[in-house]
C-alpha cells in the first residue's frame, strides 16, 4: 500500500472553471455570507436581549443561530477565496480539519432541529405539563446531547477517512473536503467504508427526518379538534420548523443515502444545506413569528441598545 503522505495537498475543482461565472458566484456567496452573519446576529442579539431567552423554543433557536454561523464558516470563506484565486489548493491537514468541523457543526444542527421539534410536540400536545417537561435542565441536556451527537458523527467520518492512503491523483471534484469525493481518491478499496458512511450520514439523516416528520404529523393530529385560532397558531409555529427541516434534510439524504459515488448535482444540493439554509433560517424564523419580530423591535428601539452604540 502506498504511503498516504505522497499527497500533501488537494486541488479543489470548485463549482466552475469559467472566470466570469466564478466572479458572479463570488459576489453571490459574499452576499449570502453577509446575510447569514447579519440575520443570525440579529436573532442572537434579539433573543439574548429579551425575555425570549427564557423560553425553550428560543433557547434552542439561539444555539441554532450559533451553529449556523460556525457551520457555514467552515465552508463558505474557503469557497469564496478559491473562486478568485488561480491555485485552488487545500493542505492535507486543513482538508481533514474541514471534513471534521463541517460534519461536527452540521451534526449539532441536525440534533438541535430534533430538540426544537420535541419542544414543539410537548408545547402543543402536552401544554399542561410543558413547563415541567421542558425545564432549563432538560433544555441543557438536549443541547449537550446535540453536541455529543455531532461529535460522534464527525469523529466517525473523520476516523474512516484519516487512515485512508492517498497516493494520487489529488483533485477533489467539489468545493470543499467531503467524505465521498475523498473516498474516490483513496488508492485502496473503499467499498465497505462507503457502507459505513451511508450508515453514519445517510441512514442517520433519513431516520431523523422520518422521526421529525412523524412528530409534526402527531402535532397536526392532536390539534385537529382545537379551536380555529389555536389550530392556526400551532400550524404557523410548526410550518417554520417543517420548512427548515425539508430544506436541510432533503439534499442531505440525496447526497449520503446512496453508495459512495459522486454526481455533478451533488455540488448544487450541498450548497443548500451548507449556505442556503443557514441564510434562510433567520428569515423563516422571524418573518412568520410575531414574538421574534417584537423582540427585534424592542431591542433595536431600546435606549440601552443605542446608548451602547453611541458610546462605542
Amino acid at each position: 500500500m502506498e504511503d498516504r503522505n505522497n499527497v500533501t495537498e488537494f486541488i479543489l475543482l470548485g463549482l466552475s472553471t469559467n472566470k466570469k461565472l466564478r466572479i458572479l458566484c463570488f459576489l453571490f456567496f459574499l452576499l449570502c455570507y453577509l446575510a447569514i452573519w447579519l440575520g443570525n446576529l440579529i436573532i442572537l442579539i434579539s433573543i439574548t436581549g429579551s425575555q425570549l431567552v427564557n423560553q425553550p423554543m428560543y433557547f434552542f433557536l439561539n444555539f441554532l443561530a450559533v451553529s449556523d454561523l460556525f457551520y457555514t464558516s467552515t465552508v463558505t470563506p474557503k469557497l469564496m477565496s478559491n473562486l478568485i484565486t488561480e491555485k485552488q489548493v487545500i493542505s492535507y491537514n486543513n482538508c481533514m480539519t474541514q471534513l471534521f468541523t463541517t460534519h461536527f457543526f452540521g451534526g449539532i444542527e441536525v440534533f438541535i432541529l430534533t430538540g426544537m421539534a420535541y419542544d414543539r410536540y410537548v408545547a402543543i400536545c402536552k401544554p399542561l405539563h410543558y413547563s415541567i417537561i421542558m425545564n432549563r435542565q432538560r433544555c441543557n441536556s438536549i443541547l449537550i446531547a446535540s453536541c455529543a451527537g455531532g461529535l460522534l458523527h464527525a469523529l466517525g467520518l473523520f476516523l474512516l477517512t484519516i487512515f485512508l492512503p492517498f497516493c494520487g491523483p489529488n483533485e477533489i471534484d467539489h468545493y470543499f473536503c467531503d467524505v465521498y469525493p475523498l473516498l474516490k481518491l483513496a488508492c485502496t478499496d473503499t467499498h465497505n467504508i462507503g457502507f459505513l458512511v451511508i450508515a453514519n450520514s445517510g441512514l442517520m439523516g433519513l431516520v431523523i427526518f422520518v422521526v421529525l416528520m412523524a412528530s409534526y404529523f402527531l402535532i397536526l393530529y392532536n390539534v385537529r379538534a382545537c379551536y380555529a385560532e389555536s389550530r392556526r397558531k400551532a400550524l404557523s409555529t410548526c410550518s417554520s420548523h417543517i420548512t427548515v427541516v425539508i430544506l436541510f434534510f432533503a439534499p442531505v439524504i440525496f447526497v449520503y443515502i446512496r453508495p459512495a459515488t459522486t454526481l455533478p448535482e451533488d455540488k448544487v444540493f450541498t450548497l443548500f444545506y451548507t449556505i442556503i439554509v443557514p441564510m434562510l433560517n433567520p428569515l423563516i424564523y422571524t418573518l412568520r413569528n410575531t414574538e421574534m419580530k417584537n423582540a427585534i423591535k424592542s431591542v433595536c428601539c431600546s435606549e440601552r441598545f443605542w446608548e451602547g452604540k453611541l458610546t462605542t
